[in-house]
């Protein structure tokens, strides 16, 4: 059989995209016909990639990108505000640099030890959520994380500040918040600490907070 067609998200139509929105916030998919309604499981991971224009150089210096300003709203409005509020994670590419292509650059962990942390983390969730009816960090509701397993003291003020701004919606919060679990798991630790929230909220955001950066962020 042929391999499925890849494309850009921003190429799909609005609708569809849309379409996905009911799906990523319940975990199922509900059909309506005349002789019913039927109601399937649809829960999945989705992966987005998007370029930034239809030529895909409108954010590199010197690339020489052409399209009108109007044609790169309208193509980056394919991906609608409340769609993206249930992206937990949202990571801006850099182009490939030269010591990349030519493998001089320095190498990062080897697979087998990214694997063996995320085992032990999601085997520190696990644990914690023996006792209910969720076995992963995003299957928990926000207001679960918030009441009977709360973040250090303070570590959630910056998440706030950004609600109160209107940088986040109180859907975007909740995830953040569990994204912030997920990497305190990774790191080991009982619960999400100020740094844990500010790297959640730096992929939630793409606002840089110095967390990303820090030594041993991302484990």
């Amino acid at each position: 059989m042929p391999s499925p067609s890849v494309a850009e998200a921003a190429e799909f139509h609005s609708r569809a995209l849309d379409a996905l929105r009911q799906p990523l916030e319940s975990g199922h998919v509900v059909i309506a016909r005349a002789a019913g309604v039927v109601r399937l499981p649809a829960r999945f991971l989705m992966v987005l990639a998007a370029n930034p224009c239809p030529c895909g150089r409108h954010t590199l210096h010197g690339a020489g990108c052409e399209c009108p300003p109007s044609v790169i709203r309208r193509y980056q409005a394919r991906l609608s505000g409340p769609l993206l509020d249930r992206v937990d994670l949202r990571v801006e590419v850099e182009p490939v640099t030269r010591c990349d292509l030519l493998g001089q650059g320095g190498r990062g962990e080897s697979t087998a030890v990214v694997a063996d942390r995320v085992r032990q983390a999601l085997e520190r969730a696990a644990a914690r959520l023996a006792d209910t009816p969720w076995r992963l960090n995003s299957e928990v509701p926000g207001q679960e994380l918030r009441t009977r397993w709360q973040a250090g003291p303070g570590a959630l003020a910056p998440a706030e500040r950004d609600l109160e701004r209107g940088l986040l919606t109180a859907r975007g919060l909740d995830r953040v918040l569990r994204v912030a679990w997920t990497v305190a798991d990774l790191r080991g630790r009982d619960r999400p600490e100020a740094l844990d929230v500010a790297v959640a909220l730096e992929l939630r955001t793409g606002i840089a907070r110095g967390a990303m950066s820090l030594p041993g962020a991302g484990t």
